[in-house]
């Protein structure tokens, strides 16, 4: 029997107070041994969760009512930590270095909460309790004496050296770079301790950055035998029984739109002009779920995975290579088995009509955006002939792309238009340029295609009151709209409606006044990150970003574990056409939960792991930039020197002691180095020419040194 929800329920009531496990058992009735056994293991299962919390009398309550929150820790390189809870609900908890009893970066914890009279602070706390380690293996660099050695973490975030004793070294030497498996968690008095249980290799060899990195963030390289042998069984053709109840939309002009070097294609689409003058839009996804089956093995291992991950040289997919590559991608000129979204959209970029269904497509075409950018901005001659069909197709959606777009700014949407720059590599993996790649019309168009089919599907499943995933991204928090006015304040902007209720448009006003300007990306840069990290979620708690009440994650299944796991509860709902109840729609529930925290949880993990692998590559390219000076930005500033992002990306510092000419304040409330004697200000934004005097591609940092304009 399940009694977790029964417990939750009675424990929520104003009368509770914490009982025993035995008056526990009395009051629910159990009296079967058997019954007795499994609700003791059930409460040992809550607790570990965090959902309930024992107490040192042994009694049992809800950790609210004991001033307690449940969550992550995430450590700072300088040894505070802020608690990200269970409950997003709930503020995020500042903890001291002094506070964290042991609790090390990533750990799920329970915190005690300290009083505070000013609400408007940040709420602060200690750790009492550690519930889960999750750092039972790390990478580091191994430095060894005779007797013994220690793991410096390649994160900074960990903040502790590992004791090795020489009986654990298993090859190590000094310099080596290792993972280390944790055998002893840091206390008090005393240094955490492990074993070597890999050596990855010498630090600064080829190709050992990047593995670091995946050992780093416990990326899994290969796929089980067992999820290997279930891709296996899955056919690579399409057979008629797997036709049935589906619309078939093969005869329908249909194109993918992605990047020149993409193999896993989810989405294609197509554009009809019907005789009312409406523009009827459909947007069709690789239907994953036919092939993923819920709780199969390799429904498990996607879950496990939640998101496949981009590094700089490679790619860890969700799904096993015959399923992301082959049967799933939407591959032209092949059949496939799709989830499609139809609407229909009026001049003003109104929905008025639209219909999800399972299909059966055939992709005409696989452009990319380069290709169609060229087609519409470029009118290249010899494209317009080789895709001629498509020609007029392309030029509608740029019109109905237009639409959309103008529609969602109007509405206070934020339009961010950051171009991305890329790290190109050679054959052995070594990079040889790093290039800027700014967001065609083609890239919209898409952008915009997928928004709406997101909005229309997140809209239609909440009104059925269907358990569902949803993307949210929640309102900034008050203390960080105040810190953000404060730094926009410094080039004569500001943010307002702040006291009140804050509506995105405000952000999208700042955003359009600072286009072109030297400081537009380190404003916009800041202003992003004073905004909630998006996240996923069982209720429909809005997208702040996109000033959209409904949003979901439909169009990526065979990359994202949201969208995969939202196909699979569409179908069950278009084949039984009636609303969920009982025990299934119980379960599902508890379902959407669980997977809104584990795919919020890895695509972290993913994000950062991206980051640092194009950022490491960044700084082996400038190696060979030693000695020669580059235009750049202040990008932050800081007491102890400049942070400059150089025009193609790369960032370095200029530390403070190599600024000799006058001696330099740091003014906090500014963001700026003053001279004491020249007043020559150094602030966010200005534009400088920096010599790069040092690159130390080990430590992955860029030293600069200011350079005077003549």
């Amino acid at each position: 029997m399940d009694k977790s929800k029964d417990v939750l329920e009675f424990m929520a009531t104003q009368a509770y107070r914490p009982l025993t496990q035995e008056e526990l058992i009395k009051h629910f009735s159990i009296e079967a041994p058997q019954e007795i056994k499994e609700f003791s293991m059930t409460l040992n299962e809550m607790e570990l969760k965090g959902q309930i919390i024992l107490t040192r009398k042994m009694r049992y309550g809800l950790p609210k009512q004991m001033n307690l929150v449940v969550g992550r820790i995430q450590r700072h390189a300088k040894g505070f930590a802020f608690l990200i809870p269970d409950d997003a609900n709930q503020r995020d908890v500042y903890i001291k270095s002094d506070d964290l009893s042991g609790a090390m970066h990533n750990d799920r914890v329970v915190v005690r909460l300290h009083n505070q009279s000013d609400i408007k602070k940040k709420q602060e706390g200690e750790v009492i309790r550690v519930l889960v380690r999750t750092n039972k293996t790390l990478v580091g660099t191994f430095d060894s004496s005779r007797q013994f050695g220690f793991v410096i973490p390649d994160d900074s975030r960990i903040g502790q050296d590992f004791f090795v004793g020489k009986e654990d070294f298993n090859g190590a030497k000094s310099g080596d770079k290792v993972v280390i498996e944790v055998t002893r968690w840091p206390e008090k008095r005393r240094s955490p301790e492990g074993k070597v249980i890999e050596v990855i290799g010498k630090k600064g060899d080829p190709g050992v950055d990047v593995v670091s990195i995946v050992r780093k963030f416990q990326l899994p390289e290969d796929f089980p035998k067992d999820v290997l042998e279930a891709a296996d069984k899955v056919p690579l053709s399409i057979s008629p029984d797997e036709l049935k109840n589906r619309r078939d939309l093969r005869t329908l002009p249909m194109v993918t739109i992605d990047g020149e070097d993409a193999k896993d294609l989810d989405d294609a689409v197509t554009l009809e002009i019907l005789d009312s003058g409406l523009y009827r839009l459909g947007v069709h996804i690789a239907d994953v779920g036919h092939y993923v089956p819920e709780g199969s093995t390799l429904d498990k291992e996607a879950l496990k995975r939640a998101t496949s991950v981009y590094l700089v040289d490679r790619v860890i997919p969700m799904l096993p290579k015959r399923l992301s590559n082959g049967i799933c991608s939407l591959n032209a000129g092949e059949d496939r088995l799709a989830m499609t979204c139809f609407m229909d959209i009026n001049k003003k970029g109104e929905i008025v009509d639209h219909e999800i269904c399972e299909s059966v497509i055939h992709v005409n075409e696989r452009m990319t955006y380069k290709n169609v950018t060229k087609i519409l901005e470029e009118e290249d001659k010899e494209l317009i002939e080789r895709y001629k069909d498509f020609v007029n197709t392309f030029k509608q959606m740029s019109e109905l792309c237009l639409i959309l777009k103008n529609k969602r700014l109007v509405r206070g949407s934020i339009d961010f238009d950051f171009p991305e720059s890329k790290v190109i590599l050679d054959e052995q993996g070594k990079p040889i340029e790093i290039a800027w790649r700014e967001r065609t019309l083609a890239d919209q168009i898409i952008e915009e295609f997928m928004i709406c089919a997101n909005e229309t599907v997140a809209e239609h499943y909440y009104w059925t009151e269907t358990p569902f995933l949803y993307r949210v991204h929640e309102e900034p928090d008050q203390e960080d709209l105040g810190d953000l006015n404060n730094f926009l304040g410094i080039f004569g902007l500001h943010i307002k409606g702040i006291t009140e209720k804050v509506h995105p448009k405000a952000f999208q006003q700042i955003v359009e006044k600072v286009v072109g300007s030297p400081e537009e990306r380190v404003i916009t840069t800041v202003m992003l990150r004073s905004m909630k990290h998006a996240r996923y979620a069982a209720d429909a708690l809005g997208h702040f970003g996109l000033a959209s009440k409904y949003y979901s994650h439909f169009t990526s299944p065979i990359r994202r574990y949201p969208d995969l796991a939202i196909h699979r509860v569409i179908k069950e709902m278009l084949r039984k056409g009636e609303k969920l109840e009982g025990k299934r729609l119980e379960q599902l529930k508890a379902k959407m939960g669980e997977y809104a925290q584990q795919s919020s949880l890895q695509e972290r993990v993913a994000e950062e792991a991206e980051r640092e692998s194009v950022d490491l590559k960044k700084v082996e390219y400038m190696k060979q930039f030693e000695g020669q000076a580059f235009k750049g930005v202040v990008s932050s500033v800081t007491s102890f020197g400049l942070f400059v992002e150089l025009e193609n990306s790369a960032e370095g510092l200029v530390h403070v002691s190599t600024m000799t000419d006058d001696f330099y304040q740091y003014v906090e409330k500014k963001l700026t180095l003053l001279g004491e004697n020249t007043k020559k200000a150094y602030q966010l934004g200005q534009a400088v020419k920096v010599l790069i005097t040092r690159v130390n591609t080990e430590d992955r940092q860029i030293d600069l040194e200011l350079v005077e304009e003549e």
